[in-house]
């Protein structure tokens, strides 16, 4: 028998498939692609930890349809930030139960802990998890560390799983799922809420900030909102400066055609601004480049921005860049 785990790579996931494998049930992770996971979490990451748990690990990349669908109209609105985990777990679950039939899958599984979120984890919110993803009567969602809290699914009452196996843990304490990583002598696992970006109120902020000059959001600008030193220009142009060589490379491999790339004469970050930016701003931007970048006090430097050269020199200092600067501003 196999069932279908939803897989973010934190702890709780990890624990969910430990203790459905341990039941000699096949289990697929499978982590469901938002676009909104840190970036400290590659696939590569993510696949060892479902090995680690003893789950084969699959990917399905719905970005696109999840800023379509979900995230700028949840039915049930957003937590503390640009969260809206209610309707993005029922979602998830909705697909996954789609992708049953692709893998020969008997029930799904999650990492859910009752309580353990005050807005998307207690009883209510489980309730309308299920209603979202049509899990009222068939009662295919297995939730192993709380299970003893909750109603019996049909799994457990078909003798699929045994209940007694299942936990009963409930509430925001971590103790008992910390026990249970040195048990299993695990290391390595992301931090409760630490996977998602739109739980982070910088994120959050800058998608905020975003929307507000442009209402064409997409997979590039969940990227790119990651990386880099943002700035908001006098008419309305965004620019983004890379913070170092790991960041810079990261936004050197994305082309969109909302931005336009610079080209410095000197050593430093990779820069890209609004396509659609003004004159002033691309000047304004070209200054803040070569302020950014490894300049000579005084010195003129000619800046590519497309097929114009803008002429400039840098600050006296990066705090004048600050006025612009949206993460320092709203901090």
């Amino acid at each position: 028998m196999k069932a279908i785990s939803l897989f973010s790579g934190g702890l709780d996931s990890m624990l969910a498939i430990k203790l459905i494998t341990q039941q000699n049930i096949e289990v697929i992770a499978l982590h469901i692609n938002i676009g909104f996971s840190s970036t400290k979490n590659s696939i590569e990451l993510l696949e060892q930890r479902a090995i680690m748990a003893g789950a084969k690990f699959e990917v399905l990349d719905v970005r696109s349809d999840y800023i379509k669908d979900i995230l700028f109209s949840p039915k049930y609105g957003y937590g503390k930030n640009f969260n809206p985990c209610i309707d993005c777990h029922g979602y998830m679950f909705r697909i996954a139960k789609e992708m049953m039939n692709h893998y020969d899958a008997s029930f799904l599984v999650t990492g859910e802990v009752v309580g353990q979120r005050p807005m998307s984890q207690n009883r209510d919110a489980l309730n309308i998890v299920d209603k979202l993803s049509n899990n009222i009567e068939d009662k295919l969602i297995v939730r192993p560390l709380c299970a003893k809290h909750l109603e019996a699914t049909t799994p457990e009452l078909m003798g699929w799983i045994d209940r007694e196996k299942l936990l009963d843990i409930s509430g925001r304490s971590r103790e008992r799922q910390l026990a249970l990583a040195k048990e299993f002598g695990w290391n390595d696992y992301e931090s409760p809420s630490g996977g998602c970006l739109l739980t982070n109120i910088d994120y959050s902020a800058k998608i905020r900030e975003f929307i507000a000059y442009d209402n064409d959001f997409d997979v590039n600008d969940i990227a790119l909102l990651k990386l880099g030193r943002h700035f908001r220009l006098d008419n309305g142009a965004k620019l983004i400066v890379g913070r170092d060589e790991i960041d810079n490379a990261r936004i050197d491999e994305i082309e969109s055609e909302k931005y336009i790339k610079f080209k410095l004469p000197i050593i430093g970050s990779v820069s890209m601004i609004s396509a659609n930016a003004t004159f002033e701003d691309k000047l304004l931007a070209s200054k803040i480049a070569i302020t950014y970048a490894k300049h000579e006090k005084d010195k003129i430097y000619s800046v590519l921005i497309g097929d114009e050269v803008f002429e400039v020199s840098a600050y006296e200092s990066k705090f004048d860049t600050h006025r612009y600067f949206f993460e320092k501003k709203n901090k």
